[in-house]
């Protein structure tokens, strides 16, 4: 047995387990992911967010051969107005209830004995920066060495972010992304993630991207008000950097110049300045950080700051670009 999961919905399995396929995507699944479910004799999918897409990533056009079936009650919502749903998927047998009521009737059915579960722990990892160009990786290897062994639970991720980079081993250790792709969800969200959390010892770490971030900024002031301790992390590379590979998938699909992409969606000259939107909410802000060997410096001290009972922002200058797989996963079907 094989698990695959994905970055748009919360931990429900541990990423580094020897039974996960590669890491959890948010634009794509990683090639072990496709290649497991192409192996499958059996698919059960619990909640998978878009499966008829999933399937139709990993098979192209081709029927599925394995049997599958399908724990949600998504289909409560589906609308022929809106079509949010995308396709309809494949399906053998539909369990019409939630993954957290039939997981346990499943393992009764097939008498599998309970267990406690081992305790979560946190690796602590040493990050040596590079002198290249300081991208989404840097950023999040140096925050997972700034955070050590503490328990930490991220509340939002951007769409660049790495899955490889930072597993999760614990269900509150990330509780997935917004609905429906919403951008500007991402510091809401997380603000109430983070008064959930309160007193329980977890640190809470929102890491958005920076037109996700400017559109739902004004939410930080309510984290200040309320006192609710909060790191927020602003991959900010100056751009609505999703919108740049669709516009460049069109434009081939189309003959148009690529290199127009940017037209409409980059955020720059000038650069906004995403701690100063924070302060101006009332948080700690810090400059925007350049370069790879200052940002676990700089993430240390908003960790203690957030740690005392603050709401700290920090802006970190990365380089446009999504992973590989993502990437191509984007721009599919504009080869030539």
């Amino acid at each position: 047995m094989q698990v695959i999961s994905d970055l748009k919905i919360g931990c429900g399995f541990p990423t580094d387990h020897p039974a996960h396929a590669g890491a959890p995507g948010s634009n794509a699944m990683v090639p072990e992911a496709i290649e497991t479910i192409k192996a499958a004799d059996v698919i059960l999918a619990l909640d998978w967010v878009d499966l008829a897409g999933a399937l139709r990533g990993a098979f192209g056009r081709d029927a599925p051969k394995a049997r599958i079936i399908n724990v949600t009650a998504d289909f409560q919502i589906h609308n022929g107005w809106s079509m949010d749903y995308e396709m309809l998927p494949p399906v053998d047998f539909l369990l019409a209830t939630t993954p957290d009521h039939a997981v346990p009737a499943l393992l009764a059915a097939l008498e599998v004995k309970a267990h406690k579960p081992a305790a979560a722990t946190t690796r602590t990892e040493k990050y040596e920066p590079s002198s290249g160009p300081l991208r989404v990786d840097d950023l999040a290897r140096s925050l997972k060495a700034a955070v050590g062994s503490r328990a930490v639970t991220i509340t939002h991720l951007p769409l660049s972010w790495n899955g490889a980079t930072w597993p999760f081993c614990h269900p509150l250790d990330y509780i997935g992304s917004e609905g429906g792709g919403g951008i500007g969800g991402g510091p809401g969200v997380s603000v109430g993630a983070a008064l959930a959390l309160k007193g329980s010892g977890r640190l809470p770490i929102a890491i958005c991207g920076d037109g996700d971030f400017c559109m739902g900024v004004t939410a930080i002031w309510t984290a200040v008000h309320y006192r609710i301790p909060l790191l927020f992390v602003v991959c900010n590379n100056r751009s609505f950097f999703n919108d740049e590979l669709h516009q460049e998938r069109v434009a081939r699909i189309r003959n148009r110049p690529p290199e127009n992409r940017w037209i409409g969606q980059r955020i720059s000259d000038p650069d906004i300045d995403c701690a100063a939107l924070g302060r101006a909410q009332g948080a700690l802000g810090f400059a925007p950080v350049l370069k790879t060997g200052d940002l676990v410096p700089t993430f240390e001290k908003a960790i203690a700051a957030v740690e005392q009972g603050q709401v700290a922002v920090v802006d970190v200058r990365v380089e446009p670009g999504y992973s590989a797989v993502s990437t191509a996963a984007m721009l599919r079907g504009t080869e030539k």
